[in-house]
């Protein structure tokens, strides 16, 4: 098992969940895999429990990864610890394998010297995003986080962090929408069969950056090189 290889030129990539094509997705063992390749950036996801801690998972509930179906955010961090995650494959069980926190992802992605593309999951309140700049904070690694959300959220990240990275997550792009971008200086992050060529170029000339996802066949990920985006967002590819 590897990553599949592509002439990717300029176009940053980003291993989405880690490098959830070989290690269990959003695993300290997906990390540390996407950490020991080229990839720009590790991207994972953030919810918050009851007890204030930062689990980094993306379904809503745990049944997908482990078989049991708990609500993550309702569940405290140890008892998401407490239950082991498949190993790529349904019912099969590997002993190292559990949520991790956004620290330990942190501290992952400081170690390897890759940025952090770090998305807020469910809504968020202004403070509890503030807990988690605070956290990133004291590992001194906020400057190499590019947080990605939808709407709400990465308006709220702005007006507490006015010059950080931010991406906008988007299935579609409208006029309205690319206005509001220029209007918050706020990057897009898009689903990448929406891409087109004068998108790319409307955001160029606004001194925005565009990232893509899921992108992991490389006929799709070489069209989009060629169209020009900045950031392409992948499970396999590398």
């Amino acid at each position: 098992m590897n990553t599949i290889t592509f002439e990717k030129k300029n176009v940053k990539m980003v291993a989405h969940r880690g490098v959830s094509g070989l290690e269990t997705e959003n695993t300290c063992a997906a990390f540390v895999a996407a950490g020991n390749r080229s990839y720009y950036a590790i991207e994972t996801d953030v919810y918050i429990t009851p007890d204030g801690k930062y689990p980094v998972f993306h379904d809503p509930t745990t049944l997908r990864l482990t078989g049991v179906d708990k609500v993550v955010s309702e569940c405290t961090l140890e008892e998401l610890q407490s239950l082991p995650l498949f190993d790529m494959e349904e019912g099969v069980f590997r002993t190292d394998l559990k949520i991790a926190t956004m620290i330990d992802y942190i501290r992952i992605c400081k170690r390897y010297g890759k940025k952090a593309v770090l998305e807020l999951k469910p809504q968020m309140t202004t403070e509890q995003i503030k807990g988690i700049i605070d956290a990133i904070k004291e590992l001194d690694y906020l400057d190499e986080v590019i947080f990605i959300s939808f709407w709400d959220n990465v308006v709220k990240v702005r007006e507490l962090l006015p010059n950080q990275k931010l991406q906008a997550l988007a299935r579609t792009c409208d006029e309205e929408y690319i206005q509001n971008l220029i209007k918050y200086r706020i990057d897009l992050d898009i689903y990448f069969r929406s891409v087109t060529k004068e998108l790319v170029d409307v955001l160029h000339k606004n001194n925005l950056e565009i990232n893509c996802w899921t992108v992991d066949q490389p006929e799709d990920a070489e069209r989009l090189v060629e169209l020009g985006v900045d950031y392409i967002t992948t499970n396999i590819l590398e």
